[in-house]
């Protein structure tokens, strides 16, 4: 999934290892992105999805599955007036 959409960007200025960036710089030059740009876009794009997973895989994880599987049980057939108060 590519998120680069270069509008509204934004410039920026990082230092970053000699050695990465020579990797990033043969992946352009391969053509395998378009630009140094679309690479940290997108790089920092998948580690925030990640990121943000990560916080609901940790938030699902507090979740008691007694109770879940209570609450799907009941279904949406009965009436809304009957569902506890959250």
């Amino acid at each position: 999934m590519r998120y680069y959409s270069g509008m509204n960007s934004a410039k920026i200025a990082i230092s970053i290892e000699s050695s990465l960036l020579q990797r990033i710089d043969a992946l352009v030059t391969s053509r395998v992105f378009r630009s140094r740009s679309e690479v940290f876009q997108l790089a920092v794009a998948e580690h925030i999805e990640r990121f943000d997973y990560d916080i609901l895989a940790r938030e699902c994880a507090k979740l008691d599955p007694i109770e879940e599987q209570a609450f799907a049980d009941l279904g949406l057939s009965n009436d809304i007036t009957e569902w506890p108060e959250y």
